[in-house]
């Protein structure tokens, strides 16, 4: 045990902070989500995150926001793995059609009210991928999306302002 304070004390902090101008406006979009999850959800804010057969770049992005950097549960966001305990389904990629049935399932299993966010420029229109035989295109084709936060991929500040434009409605 002693060796491995010693290891920690003697390694520092990693983690290089944001630049000032990220963490301002971070800051800012997370008090207001704050706020508005308090004010609609009187609790915190619950995400079920589905790849519908993105290429990994927004799950990267969707990762960072839980990371000691951006730390979106000082704001009151938590992933879970069971959509029956989820708010809101946050879904990237174009759907493949191997996940349309699992999709659609998830979407059915959350309950009401269903709040949908399509993440990145392949959730929006399909991507470079577009429809094709094995791609039916942006998730707005197989489920109601309320919000698209586009970008390919969108950094985590657009992820947040996605998340509080679909709160805040």
């Amino acid at each position: 045990m002693l060796r491995i304070l010693y290891q920690i004390f003697r390694t520092g902090i990693v983690t290089e902070p944001l630049p000032s101008e990220t963490e301002a406006e971070i800051e800012i979009v997370g008090a207001r989500l704050e706020k508005d999850i308090l004010k609609q959800f009187q609790r915190s804010l619950t995400i079920r995150f589905v790849d519908a057969g993105s290429c990994n770049g927004c799950e990267l992005e969707i990762h960072a926001l839980s990371n000691p950097i951006y730390n979106c549960e000082r704001f009151g966001i938590h992933f879970t793995a069971s959509p029956r305990f989820a708010d809101l389904l946050l879904v990237t990629g174009p759907v493949s059609k191997n996940m349309e049935i699992a999709l659609r399932r998830t979407y059915n299993a959350m309950p009401n009210p269903k709040l949908v966010v399509a993440v990145g420029d392949c959730g929006n229109n399909g991507g470079i991928f577009g429809t094709s035989y094995a791609s039916l295109g942006g998730v707005g084709n197989i489920i109601p999306v309320d919000a698209y936060v586009k970008g390919c991929p969108p950094n985590p500040a657009d992820l947040l302002n996605g998340i509080l434009k679909v709160v805040s409605m």
